[in-house]
């Protein structure tokens, strides 16, 4: 009798190990790739990094990489976490907001190459597009609530400024087309700053 019950709770207790059993390593094998992506997106840059390399690193076999997260980009896009680091505008007087913030992104794409391809594979993937759109919801918007003179109109001025500043990235850093190129820092900001403070103070039209 005490044998029949014994094996009767085995029975029972046999799914819950199963189904947590897998649900516990497949979450600790997402988070050994994550961890061993970002560390060697770091290292050897996006351009560099490898699939092959990073299941080394995180000791899976590549077609789990694969399995997870679809492709490179898609490994990138969800490992790659970026803090834009945007000044604070209530300190920065309310005419110089356009050229603070165009400053501001030269810098960032300058001594920053993740960002540069967050934008790249922004373009061509749909979990760096969502990346892209996330940063733009929680980091740039909250910047343009600052300054907009029209609460109910500040998605809208935030976006204007994206394309402007993207616009630039793409252009400049991404596609390397020779005229954005040859543009100094000092004519960017007098050709952008006025475009970007106009999009953020302006009266609505």
């Amino acid at each position: 009798m005490n044998g029949s019950a014994q094996k009767n709770q085995d029975t029972t207790q046999a799914p819950t190990r199963a189904t947590g059993g897998p649900a516990r390593r497949s979450d600790a094998t997402r988070s050994a790739i994550l961890d061993a992506a970002r560390e060697r997106f770091a290292t050897d840059g996006y351009e560099r990094a490898t699939i092959r390399a990073i299941a080394k690193d995180a000791r899976i076999d590549p077609s789990m990489v694969m399995r997870y997260f679809g492709s490179k980009e898609g490994l990138f896009a969800a490992a790659v976490t970026l803090d834009l680091r945007l000044p604070d505008l209530d300190r920065v007087p309310r005419d110089e907001v356009g050229r603070t913030l165009v400053g501001h992104f030269l810098d960032l794409w300058e001594q920053n190459e993740e960002l540069t391809a967050v934008l790249r594979v922004g373009a061509t993937n749909q979990a760096g597009a969502q990346r892209m759109q996330g940063i733009f919801r929680d980091q740039l918007l909250p910047v343009a609530r600052q300054v907009c003179p029209d609460p109910e109109q500040f998605p809208a001025r935030a976006a204007l400024c994206a394309a402007q500043l993207l616009g630039l990235a793409l252009t400049r850093y991404v596609l390397r087309l020779p005229p954005a190129q040859e543009l100094t820092r000092a004519e960017l900001l007098a050709w952008l700053g006025p475009t970007v403070q106009r999009y953020l103070t302006a009266p609505n039209p």
